[in-house]
């Protein structure tokens, strides 16, 4: 099923698709880092890239699965997209960030994939020929601050279906907060704010993601109510 992705702003994509490729969203984030973040070198970057593509046929198309922004601002050149599920891993706000959407003062929460449960997101199908060319532009995106692992994915439970690389969290980094309290998770959401915007709008291009795709998600359920909480008393503070 290709699933046409109506309701994002072409102009956003092509904006984000261009600085990456320029690279200048890594060389601004390397130029001047907040307190605390390590942006990778273009040579961890591609390392890192290679270790990927080293359990990969390159005469097959590459699938890609999204769970978190991937779904509303994809920025890949994507032959085909559709609903997906992986089990073994879960979307979860269980990074703090200081970049973008939140800084040292202001830190925000954003997503991750978090082990545990199974998660329905959207698979995006990319053509061997463009797969190297693509990857290197999701690298620059997802892998600049070493939050997140590449990891191949089963997906659909389909013991001889696609596996899909998925950005998972990674548990040892300084920023995860995997397991804290909903409340607190709320708060950083919405008091959030960076360079790019606020922590709250990105969580809720979360909830129009999931609602437009029909995707019920426990989790993202149960912080909503922490997030409506957290606003109440913000707004009563």
């Amino acid at each position: 099923m290709d699933i046409p992705l109506s309701g994002f702003d072409a102009s956003e994509q092509q904006l984000t698709r261009q600085r990456l490729a320029l690279g200048t969203l890594v060389d601004t984030l390397r130029a001047n880092p907040s307190p605390g973040v390590r942006v990778r070198s273009d040579e961890q970057l591609q390392q890192t890239l290679e270790e990927a593509l080293s359990e990969h046929d390159p005469t097959q198309d590459v699938h890609v699965f999204g769970y978190g922004s991937l779904m509303w601002n994809p920025a890949m050149d994507a032959a085909e997209v559709r609903p997906a599920r992986v089990r073994g891993w879960h979307r979860s706000f269980c990074l703090r960030t200081f970049i973008g959407r939140g800084t040292p003062q202001e830190p925000g929460a954003m997503l991750g994939l978090d082990r545990g449960g199974a998660c329905r997101g959207l698979l995006f199908r990319i053509e061997a020929r463009k797969a190297r060319a693509e990857l290197q532009l999701l690298w620059r995106r997802e892998m600049f601050a070493g939050a997140y692992d590449a990891r191949w994915v089963a997906v659909d439970d389909a013991p001889h279906g696609p596996k899909a690389l998925a950005f998972v969290v990674n548990r040892k980094h300084e920023r995860y907060i995997g397991g804290h309290p909903a409340a607190d998770v709320a708060r950083l959401i919405c008091t959030g704010r960076g360079v790019i915007g606020t922590s709250r709008a990105y969580y809720d291009a979360m909830v129009r993601a999931l609602d437009q795709h029909g995707i019920r998600d426990a989790g993202m359920a149960r912080l909503r109510t922490a997030v409506l909480q957290a606003q109440q008393a913000l707004g009563a503070g």
